[in-house]
């Protein structure tokens, strides 16, 4: 399908899923705005890079996700917001009775509330269109729980419920809003940590991927972040057009468990 004259806004993403779910919105033709706090030139010239090789129009512009103001000024900044792709994202693993409190607030503030922030800013332009679609990268622990992650599975959880409040909302309006649930997927960050983790429990790569990484996946395959972009298109189609409030799992069969 084509998504030409669409702006995309996806936070957190220079790199990892948000910048692969920003790929395949251009690749269908929206207008994409790259996001992350770093503002390095790197980041700039991979809006450069991706407007050529797509032919749309792509700005990268710095936001803080962790600063309210901050978040919903990058709404402001990119003028229309069609698609809302709230993407960004921090984890931290500790027992609850040890996990810090900057870090607690950190994660709620990046994962959770910045979704609040730039949703609450964005269905005022998307109204003024006549058109939206607000989707939501929570996680398989927004569905589900996992030992040491109290911060990010309150915030995926959070994220999950305040979808199903904004497709609520726009229920009788052409505004829809989804979360998708992704299990693992094979970033380069995840790449990184392969090494390090064979060496730890002295496991060839496969062992690795489908014994320690891939545990609770049952597929015991990675997602890609070309199917979480997929997915995303899927849902700003026409097909998706009576798909709101709901959750999309991309995970290989884990909450199936």
């Amino acid at each position: 399908m084509s998504l030409q004259g669409k702006t995309a806004v996806v936070t957190g993403s220079n790199s990892g899923i948000g910048l692969g779910v920003a790929w395949e919105l251009a690749k269908a033709g929206a207008n994409v705005v790259l996001n992350s706090f770093t503002d390095r030139d790197e980041d700039h010239e991979l809006a450069k890079t991706m407007a050529a090789e797509t032919g749309v129009e792509v700005r990268y512009i710095k936001a803080d996700m962790s600063k309210g103001a901050e978040c919903r000024d990058l709404i402001e900044q990119a003028g229309a917001c069609d698609i809302l792709v709230n993407n960004a994202g921090i984890q931290h693993v500790a027992p609850i009775s040890e996990f810090p409190v900057d870090k607690w607030d950190a994660i709620i503030a990046i994962n959770m509330n910045s979704a609040f922030h730039t949703t609450a800013a964005a269905l005022p332009k998307m109204r003024a269109a006549g058109w939206g679609r607000v989707v939501n990268i929570a996680s398989a622990h927004g569905l589900t729980a996992s030992p040491f992650k109290s911060a990010y599975v309150s915030a995926k959880h959070g994220v999950v419920g305040m979808t199903k409040v904004v497709a609520l909302e726009t229920a009788q309006e052409p505004i829809t809003a989804n979360a998708i649930c992704p299990g693992y997927v094979l970033t380069p960050l995840v790449e990184a940590q392969i090494p390090d983790t064979m060496k730890e429990y002295d496991m060839s790569r496969e062992d690795v991927i489908k014994n320690v990484m891939l545990e609770r996946q049952p597929s015991k395959e990675f997602a890609t972040v070309e199917q979480l972009g997929g997915t995303v298109v899927f849902l700003c189609s026409d097909a998706a057009t009576q798909i709101t409030g709901t959750t999309i799992s991309v995970d290989g069969g884990w909450t199936a468990l």
